[in-house]
């Protein structure tokens, strides 16, 4: 994947806002309160992290458990992984 397409990614990634994310939850079936959310946004904008390494979002999915719980966490892993298979970027994200 380009470079620009990366970095296009990370940036929407820090611009998200409570608000979009309590509705994109909502849209994927996902219950997150709004202090989650704000802690959830508060770890992608502030960490370096780099969605396109599997062992960064290994650990990222640690640290969502961490904000909210087990079942959130391992149901966001399996939409990623849909989302991903879907467009047939599998190769992208190693």
């Amino acid at each position: 994947m380009s470079f620009f397409i990366k970095e296009i990614v990370k940036n929407r990634l820090r611009q998200l806002t409570v608000n979009e994310l309590l509705h994109y939850a909502g849209e994927y079936g996902f219950s997150i309160t709004r202090e989650e959310a704000h802690h959830i946004l508060h770890y992608l904008q502030s960490s370096d992290l780099d969605i396109f390494s599997k062992q960064a979002m290994d650990e990222a999915y640690v640290k969502l458990a961490e904000i909210t719980d087990q079942q959130t966490a391992s149901k966001a892993k399996l939409l990623f992984e849909q989302i991903v298979k879907s467009y047939g970027l599998e190769d992208y994200f190693k």
